[in-house]
Formats: structure tokens, sequence, C-alpha cells
């Protein structure tokens, strides 16, 4: 079984479920109108292109090749141009997680599918769902919105491969939905790859060669009685220069980054789980549940038991 590294466990919390509208193809004028308010929404432009336009005003363009990923935003529209929602076009609705509906081609007002004119507007959509609240430290650490380029080789196959599962053959949904997910995973790692000091520490440190085998131990092993000598002798340098350096490149000290760790993680098992707060304080690395206790509260400023209320 291979350990979980951060982005794996954070990503764990957020999946395509049935909710694909796998090949969209589309002659301008036209917008879609994006309802749903989902923790996550990738679009994916295999031909064509159009401007992504935020509730704020923000327009973000993005063309063939391009994969477009919009974090926590209300409702938003992609156009094929930013005037084309004032004026007449074809307007579209996607709305997978209101009501009891489901997101399906019957339901998006008319969307053709399949093979169409070079000059249409060829997109893969997905809205994600989040199952409890693990994901909300990865939907901080990324804008608005983001785009990534991908390359020629790799559109031709998702267009393949979304044009076969359009079909609804026995297993398209599932293909689609897993197709999604690893589709997301890339994108975050392309763009975490290339944002440099804007990508989230814990995403730096397991690039960097000598932080690495530390974080991967802590994060497999978050119950473990960590110190600073035992990670440092997992990256095999000595204890000055592992706390040195993973100051400076983490943005706060080792032991810090642990405790911020575990409170976040209990957060998530307090807000998405019935165990106790003693077993919740063990899997953590609490030898008990007062100890526990008594450093959630000292981060979090409320008690396990009254923020487990609260968010309930």
């Amino acid at each position: 079984m291979l350990p979980m590294d951060p982005l794996s466990s954070l990503l764990s919390g957020i999946r395509a479920e049935g909710s694909v509208v796998s090949h969209a193809v589309l002659t301008a004028p036209w917008s879609i109108r994006f309802a749903d308010d989902a923790p996550l929404t990738m679009i994916s432009v295999l031909r064509g292109g159009g401007t992504l336009v935020l509730p704020d005003g923000t327009e973000r363009a993005v063309g063939a090749g391009d994969t477009a990923v919009v974090s926590r935003s209300a409702p938003f529209h992609l156009a094929d141009r930013p005037a084309t929602v004032r004026g007449p076009h074809a307007a579209y609705e996607i709305a997978c997680f209101t009501g009891d509906t489901e997101c399906a081609a019957e339901e998006l007002g008319g969307i053709r599918w399949g093979a169409d004119s070079q000059e249409a507007t060829v997109l893969i959509v997905g809205a994600y769902r989040a199952s409890g609240h693990r994901h909300e430290r990865l939907l901080r650490a990324l804008p608005p919105v983001l785009v990534v380029k991908e390359d020629a080789e790799a559109c031709a196959w998702l267009e393949a491969v979304a044009v076969d599962a359009s079909r609804l053959s026995a297993g398209s949904q599932a293909l689609m939905d897993r197709l999604l997910d690893w589709s997301l995973v890339c994108t975050l790692r392309n763009w975490f790859d290339g944002a440099g000091a804007d990508a989230p520490s814990w995403y730096r440190g397991l690039a960097d060669p000598v932080l690495a085998p530390a974080l991967q131990a802590f994060h497999d092993r978050p119950a473990e009685a960590w110190t600073v000598a035992s990670l440092a002798a997992r990256a095999g340098v000595s204890r000055a220069l592992f706390a040195k350096r993973f100051t400076r490149l983490m943005g706060r000290p080792p032991l810090a980054y642990l405790t911020q760790c575990r409170m976040d993680e209990a957060e998530a098992l307090l807000t998405d789980t019935d165990l106790s707060i003693a077993q919740i304080g063990r899997s953590i690395g609490y030898a008990d549940a007062f100890g526990f206790s008594a450093a959630f509260k000292r981060h979090k400023g409320l008690s396990p038991r009254t923020f487990r209320t609260a968010a309930a």
C-alpha cells in the first residue's frame, strides 16, 4: 500500500460523481452558466475557446488545450466572448447538484454532442462534490481560477474517450468520473509545479530532497511521537540543519507545522466522522482526550466537543 501524501489526502474528500458534461459542442454565440457553487469545477477546452466571467467581473480567456479549475465560486459564466452574455445567444445552464436532478445531456438545453465542425468549441466539464471538509485546506491554497496548458496529444486522447463515453454504453459514467478525477490530479500537480513560491508549503516541501522523506513519514504516520531529531534522522541530516531548512522553506518550525497538520486533520475528523474525542486524539498522536482537547482549543479557539456541535 502506497503512503498517503498531503495532496492525495486532500483530494480524497472530493470526487466527480455523475457530474460530467462529457462532450459539449457549441457554436457561437453561446454561454454556459455554472450554477452549482461546486467546490471545484474543471473545464477542459479541446477545441475553440471562450472567456470565463467570474462573479466579481474577472475575465479569463481559455483556448484550445487549456484546462481551467474554478474553486469555490458563486455562479459564473463561460461564453464564446464576454459581450455574448449581454446579447442574444444560445444560453445553457449546468446545475448538477441542485435538487434531485442528475447532470444529464438531455437536461442541458440542447447542447449538441459528438463530432462537429472545426469552428465549434468542444468542452469537457466536471463539477466536483465534496464528501466532508478534508478538501478545505486544498481550496485555501488555490486561486479563484487557474489555467494549465495541456499538450495536443492529451487533448485528442481526452476527446476520444469522451466521445466513447457519451454513447452511454455500460460503465461510461464511471469511466468519465474516474477520468475527471485523474485529470484534476494532473492539472493541479502541473499548476503547483509551475507556481513556485505561490505553491503551498506542504507541496514545496515534498519537492525538496531533504524535507520530502521526513514529510512523507509524518503524513504517513501522524500518530507517531515525532520530534525534530527523529524527522531529521528520516531526512539524513543534522537536527540543526533540518530545522533551519524546514523553517526557511515551509515558513514555520517543524513542530509548529506538525501541530497545525494534526489540528487540521482533527477538524476534518470531528466534522466528518462519529469517532470519539479520545479516538481522534489518539489517531493524530495524543495519548488522551484531555491533552488533545487542550491542544485543539489552544489552536482553534474551541474545545473539540464545542467545535463538533457548532459544525453540526
